[in-house]
C-alpha cells in the first residue's frame, strides 16, 4: 500500500484512514493555557449566544455553578438539566456553566478538603475539625458502604452547599446584571 505525505494508510472497511505516526515538532503546537483559554472562551461564546430571557440565562447559569459544586461526579449533567427544566431556565445554560468546573478539575482534591473540613465542623457536636488524614490502604469495595457514605460522603455533600449557595447567587447577579446591560446596549444601538 503506497503510502502518502508520511502518514500511514490503513484499510478499514471501505475507507482509507490516514494515521500520521510521529506530529511534525516543526509545527507550533498549542500549549495548555491557550487550549484551557480557548475553552473558556467557547463556553462564555455558547453563553452569549443563547436566544432567551435574562432571566432564565442566569438562572441556568446559577443551577450550574451550584451543581458544579457538589461531589455528584457522574450525574451533575443530568441534575443540571432536571431541574432547568423544573425550575423553567435555560438548561444549555446549566450544562455550560457546570462544564465550566472541568477547568478547575486539577484543584478538586483541594476543594473536596475544604469541603469535607466544613461539613465534619457543621455535622459534628460539639463542633470541631476532623482530624488530621491519615494513610492507609485503600480498597475501592470500601467506597460503596453506608459507613463510608456517612463518615466522609455526607460531611463533603454538607460542606459543598456552603460553597455551591454563594457561587450560584453571585453568578446569577452577576450574569443578570452582565445580560441586561448587554441586552440595553443593543437596543440603544437599534434606536439610533
Amino acid at each position: 500500500m503506497p503510502s502518502r505525505d508520511k502518514h500511514l494508510q490503513l484499510a478499514v472497511g471501505a475507507r482509507i484512514v490516514l494515521i500520521d505516526p510521529m506530529p511534525d515538532l516543526a509545527e507550533p503546537q498549542p500549549n495548555i493555557f491557550r487550549r484551557c483559554w480557548q475553552f473558556l472562551a467557547s463556553l462564555v461564546r455558547r453563553l452569549l449566544d443563547l436566544k432567551d430571557k435574562p432571566h432564565a440565562i442566569a438562572g441556568g447559569v446559577a443551577i450550574g455553578m451550584f451543581i458544579g459544586f457538589t461531589p455528584l461526579f457522574g450525574i451533575k449533567t443530568l441534575l443540571c438539566l432536571g431541574l432547568a427544566l423544573a425550575l423553567r431556565c435555560n438548561p444549555i445554560a446549566a450544562v455550560v456553566a457546570v462544564s465550566l468546573h472541568d477547568v478547575v478539575t486539577p484543584i478538586w482534591p483541594v476543594i473536596l478538603l475544604l469541603e469535607y473540613q466544613i461539613g465534619f465542623w457543621v455535622l459534628s457536636s460539639p463542633h470541631h475539625l476532623p482530624p488530621s488524614l491519615e494513610h492507609h490502604h485503600f480498597h475501592i469495595a470500601e467506597m460503596m458502604t453506608w459507613k463510608t457514605f456517612s463518615t466522609v460522603g455526607l460531611p463533603i455533600l454538607v460542606g459543598s452547599l456552603f460553597l455551591a449557595v454563594p457561587a450560584a447567587a453571585l453568578s446569577y447577579v452577576g450574569m443578570l446584571a452582565f445580560l441586561k446591560r448587554r441586552e440595553a446596549k443593543r437596543a440603544a444601538a437599534q434606536g439610533d
